[in-house]
């Protein structure tokens, strides 16, 4: 029923499906067998009120409303009932069964033995007519659920692509949330390590009471931001996975700089060739690597010596090697916090571009970090 009052416009009551054809029925009614009372005037007023139960008992209002047009010749109300079984019960065998009803009452006259079969012409018109009454309800009928089942699954694909849109908006927030965290692990891990780095030799080297203390306050606020760090970043690439970065982002041209500033004992040696066309995300991954890993010395591994390679491997593309030797005993350790998100996100980075990323540990007590990033096919 509310598909019914769905397709109505808005200035039509909501009795209209119901009453409506009731109505449209008597007044045919009506001017069929004019307002004398008798017995063809009961039959095809009864045909027009029981069609208010067509909805629900359909096949017996059809039923019903056959009398009507076998005595009395009305049409409106055996169709209407023939076209709500076509599109409420559309099963084959009871729209045969009530077709050929229908066709038999246009055809058959009342009374039955004024059927005359002597002229084939007007036999055939006849019949041909008789089929195409009862043929006629029962196409619109079948349309119009046709047309109701479509609304239906318009509706439903519409919902369906409402849901994809909001988990496509999900899975981006999560995407974006795992950026963050990269990001966060990259820039802000390496500068508060070198934050503390300096704030730990400060604190060995100066003979000043306060900025000795000061220093001590510097490194310890370090080791908890970083804890604080290392938390959060956890928390954000728990949501997804990224693919994308944020900008702007540091290239190999950079790499000098992050060198000089790391504050290690480090041989860069570039093999790059700078007229060589890389993406810019192969280069940020190639920076990234370098600074993950100098994070990495300092925290683990502090007062080594450190050798960055960079260079153009005619097979793989670029590489970028760290290796660094064993830690300096004589060198205290930052006591940096880790959470272990690092390697595993240059990992992604790596796979992520076509590339690989091996860390290893060395037979001197060192590490090594190599990374391949391959060629663009342009």
């Amino acid at each position: 029923m509310s598909l019914w009052r769905a397709s109505l416009p808005p200035w039509l009551p909501t009795w209209t499906p119901i009453a409506g054809p009731a109505l449209l029925a008597a007044g045919d009614a009506l001017l069929i067998n004019g307002a004398h009372l008798g017995a063809d005037l009961g039959w095809s007023l009864l045909a027009a009120v029981v069609l208010l139960w067509r909805q629900r008992l359909p096949a017996t209002v059809f039923l019903l409303t056959l009398p009507g047009m076998y005595l009395t010749y009305i049409w409106l109300a055996p169709m209407i009932a023939l076209y709500t079984v076509a599109a409420r019960r559309p099963a084959r065998w009871l729209l045969a069964v009530t077709g050929l009803l229908m066709a038999a009452a246009q055809f058959v006259p009342y009374p039955a033995s004024d059927l005359m079969l002597a002229d084939r012409r007007e036999t055939a018109v006849n019949l041909v007519d008789a089929f195409v009454v009862a043929a006629t309800p029962i196409a619109l009928g079948l349309l119009t659920r046709t047309r109701r089942e479509l609304a239906a699954r318009l509706d439903e694909l519409t919902r369906t692509r409402a849901r994809e849109d909001r988990l496509l908006a999900d899975r981006v927030l999560a995407t974006e949330r795992a950026r963050l965290a990269r990001e966060m692990h990259d820039v802000v891990a390496h500068q508060v390590s070198l934050i503390s780095l300096q704030a730990g030799a400060v604190q060995i080297s100066t003979d000043d009471v306060q900025a000795r203390d000061g220093a001590r306050t510097i490194r310890e606020l370090s080791v908890r931001t970083l804890d604080e760090l290392r938390h959060m970043v956890g928390i954000l690439r728990a949501a997804g996975a990224d693919t994308e970065e944020l900008t702007p982002q540091p290239r190999l041209s950079d790499l000098p700089r992050l060198i000089d500033l790391s504050a290690l004992d480090v041989t860069f040696e570039d093999g790059s060739d700078p007229r060589a066309e890389r993406s810019e995300a192969v280069e940020r991954a190639a920076f990234r690597t370098v600074q993950e890993a100098l994070t990495n010395v300092r925290k683990h591994a502090p007062g080594s010596k450190v050798v960055v390679r960079v260079a153009e491997d005619e097979r793989s593309g670029l590489l970028v090697e760290i290796r660094n030797g064993p830690a300096d005993a004589a060198v205290p350790a930052p006591e940096l916090p880790g959470g272990g998100h690092g390697l595993v996100g240059l990992r992604e980075r790596a796979q992520s571009l076509g590339g690989t990323l091996e860390a290893t540990a060395t037979g001197e007590g060192g590490f090594v970090v190599r990374a391949r990033f391959p060629r663009e096919e342009r």
